[in-house]
This record gives C-alpha cells, sequence and structure tokens, in this order.
C-alpha cells in the first residue's frame, strides 16, 4: 500500500496540475533553471501572451524598416490613440471569454451608450463628468438585460447578443436619425483623445507606475520566502521588474518628444486615454487576480457545474461578466467618440467588435473558458492597431487591412486550440 501512494505522489510531482503555481519555485531553483522550465511549460502548451509579444515585436521590425514615420514618436502617440478605444472594449470581452461565453453586441452598445453621452452634453447640457456616468449606466444596463436573458433563461449568449447586436442599431438610429450625427465639442471628453499631459507628469507616473511594480514585486517575494512559500527566483522577480521599467521608461521617453509637424506649436507628452488605460488594466487585473470574485469567474469558465457544487452562484457571475462587458463597451464607446469628434449612427457597428474580439484572442485569452487576462486584451489592442496602422503608412488597399488581420486571428485561434490539446496531453489542464 505504501509503495503505491509513493508512486502516486511521484507522478504528480512529474506532472503537476496547472493551478497557477506552476511557474513558482523554491529558493535552491537557480534565474537559468527557471528559464528552462519556463520552456518547457511553452512546450507543454502554456504559451499566454508570448506569440502576441513576439508577433508585435516582428511587425515593429517590420514596419520599422518598411517605413521611417511607422517608429517617430508622431506615429506611436497615434498608434497608442488608435489602440485606446480597442483595448478598453477587449478587457470587457475577456470577462465573458473567460466563461466560454461571447457578446455580440459589445460594439454597438458603446455606440449606444455614446450616443446617450452626446446628447446629455449638448441636448441637456449636462457637465462632461455626469454625461460620461450616464453613458456608462446605459451600457451597465444593457449587460445587465443580456446577463439576465443568458443566465435566467438559459438562452444561448451568440443568439442573445445577436439580437441586442440587431436592436441597438435601431436605437441609436432612433436618437440620431438615419444619417445624423452628434457632435462631442467639450473639451474634456474630446482631450481624451487629442490632448497629452504634462511631460513632468508624465514623466512622474512613469516612475510612480515602476517604482510601485518593484516594490510590490519585492513585497511579495519577500513574504512568500518568509512563509516558506513557492515563489519564482529573485534573479526572475528583477527581470520582470527590468522589463516594465524599460517598456514603462522607453514609452515616456519617446512620447515626451517634440512630435509636432513644421514650425507649429510643440507637441509633447503622453495622451490622456494611455493613463486612462493603464489604471483600467491595474485595476482589472486586482480583480481578476486578488479577489474572490475573480476566482469565482476562472472557476466558473473552468468548470461551472464543480463551481455550482462547491457553493458558487453562477448565474450572479454569468450576469455580472456582462454588466463589466457593457460597462467598459460604453467607456470604449466614449473613447471613440472622442477620437472621432462625434456620435454617429454607425458608432460602434462595422469592425468594431471583430476586432475588439480578435485582439482578446491574439493576446491569448481561450474562446474555451477559463483562461485570460486583461494584459492581454491590451496587447491584443495593440497588435490589431499596429496592423492597421502600419499597413495605412504603407498605402495598402482596405483588403489587405482584412486579410492580415484576420490571418492573424485565425493564427492566434488554432495556437490557442494546439495549445490546450497540448495542455490536455501533458497534464497541465
Amino acid at each position: 500500500m505504501a509503495t503505491k501512494t509513493n508512486t502516486l505522489a511521484t507522478q504528480s510531482d512529474e506532472a503537476p496540475a496547472d493551478d497557477g503555481f506552476t511557474g513558482d519555485v523554491r529558493d535552491d531553483q537557480t534565474f537559468g533553471q527557471a528559464v528552462r522550465a519556463y520552456f518547457r511549460r511553452v512546450r507543454g502548451g502554456d504559451m499566454g501572451s508570448l506569440p502576441a509579444v513576439l508577433g508585435l515585436i516582428v511587425l515593429f521590425v517590420v514596419f520599422g524598416l518598411a517605413n521611417d514615420r511607422f517608429l517617430s514618436a508622431l506615429n506611436l502617440a497615434n498608434l497608442i490613440t488608435q489602440a485606446g478605444a480597442i483595448c478598453v472594449l477587449a478587457m470587457g470581452l475577456v470577462f465573458v471569454l473567460l466563461l466560454g461565453d461571447i457578446d455580440l453586441s459589445a460594439g454597438v452598445a458603446g455606440g449606444v451608450s455614446a450616443c446617450v453621452m452626446g446628447l446629455t452634453v449638448v441636448n441637456v447640457g449636462w457637465p462632461w463628468w455626469a454625461a460620461m456616468l450616464a453613458g456608462i449606466a446605459c451600457g451597465a444596463v444593457i449587460g445587465l438585460a443580456i446577463g439576465m436573458l443568458r443566465a435566467r433563461l438559459g438562452i444561448p449568449s451568440f443568439v442573445v447578443t445577436l439580437a441586442f447586436f440587431l436592436g441597438l442599431q435601431g436605437v441609436t438610429l432612433k436618437l440620431i436619425g438615419e444619417g445624423g450625427s452628434v457632435r462631442v465639442d467639450d473639451p474634456v471628453i474630446r482631450g481624451l483623445t487629442i490632448s497629452n499631459l504634462p511631460v513632468t507628469v508624465g514623466w512622474s507616473i512613469a516612475f510612480v507606475v515602476v517604482i510601485g511594480f518593484g516594490a510590490l514585486e519585492i513585497l511579495q517575494y519577500r513574504r512568500k520566502t518568509a512563509l516558506d512559500l513557492a515563489h519564482p527566483p529573485l534573479g526572475v522577480v528583477l527581470a520582470r521588474v527590468s522589463a516594465v521599467a524599460v517598456v514603462v521608461l522607453g514609452v515616456t521617453f519617446v512620447l515626451s518628444l517634440d512630435r509636432s509637424v513644421g514650425r507649429g506649436a510643440e507637441i509633447r507628452g503622453i495622451p490622456y486615454v494611455l493613463p486612462l488605460i493603464l489604471v483600467l488594466l491595474i485595476a482589472l487585473t486586482v480583480v481578476l487576480k486578488r479577489t474572490a470574485y475573480g476566482r469565482h469567474i476562472y472557476a466558473v469558465g473552468g468548470n461551472a457545474e464543480a463551481a455550482r457544487r462547491a457553493g458558487i452562484s453562477v448565474e450572479r457571475i454569468r450576469v455580472s461578466v456582462f454588466i463589466v462587458c457593457s460597462s467598459l463597451a460604453a467607456l470604449s464607446g466614449i473613447i471613440a467618440a472622442s477620437y472621432a469628434g462625434k456620435v454617429s449612427a454607425s458608432s460602434g457597428a462595422g469592425n468594431t467588435l471583430l476586432y475588439a474580439v480578435g485582439a482578446a484572442v491574439i493576446g491569448g485569452t481561450s474562446l474555451f473558458g477559463g483562461k485570460g487576462r486583461a494584459l492581454d486584451a491590451v496587447i491584443g489592442g495593440v497588435v490589431v492597431a499596429t496592423i492597421a496602422n502600419g499597413l495605412g503608412l504603407l498605402n495598402q488597399s482596405s483588403y489587405i487591412n482584412f486579410l492580415v488581420t484576420g490571418g492573424v486571428l485565425l493564427l492566434a485561434a488554432s495556437v490557442d486550440a494546439i495549445s490546450r490539446r497540448r495542455r490536455s496531453s501533458t497534464g497541465l489542464s
């Protein structure tokens, strides 16, 4: 009997379950061993955002060599602004995708919410903050209705959100009128995408982010060491902090350069939309990784029946993720309206949703549920925006953009399916 127990223990050590701690090690593992262990996990199918990051590097190299303007401060600022609405919408979709559901109405929900925001500013005369709250509240109500139909009646999310996708376009037409539009002239709302932080403020935020991230990583490492818990080696922690510092300070440096064209006024600083995305990324990451609510989302996405038997209210979780998704879709619609300077009957329609879903999947969020992060949406959103931006600078036809983006999405979905299969075969899922 003892021999059988030891055998089972040995097998368990060789193929641990993917419980979120498989990358953690003890002090006796070196940095090199940790790196080799990471590549073993990658070969086993646990790839995360690695394909998207590598793809983004390739895109930057290719477009940078093909056109000198791509890596200019002006174009990089435009790229960040273009990616803003996509990243926010994709972050909302991550919550729904984590449950294995889909929200086809997220794009047009953002359009309706932006329409409400625009009308309350122009026609009613509300201040910008009240109008934005009204738009986000509109999105939350839409998400509540979708979630109730999905959770209480059991209607597939594809059918429910497809119906809302069609119906909400009619709502926008009713509010604005066919062919009409509402101009967004409020300086604060417009400033989200066309104005920049002062250079000193931008550098201050950058240093706060780097120092804060580094302090949290070191404190977490020391806490786990003191409690003799599994943890990555110190070299891995320092490598993470260094990577974040290089990216944050590098982006801040480039955006602090003068990017004005000609002899006009200087244009410097970080666009306001970037700190907004950063705040959302941090907040949503904390919600998903550090709260009971976030753990319940992963539990329901991994196995809804097991989560129900564990005492988790699956219906409430399912309703809540649609509310979160539509609320963030509303904010995305407001950002898009700020960039365009108006809200029209076609706002949020067309390829808006497809780009956002593509961004989430390209970043590493699984279509099968239970796997994904807010960071995946941001990385994928930058990839999608980079493709459109780079091909635009090369004066390529629109059909090339669709073909390339569709190909990248298909590749990302294929990687997700293959990785899932490999994780199953190696006992990691």
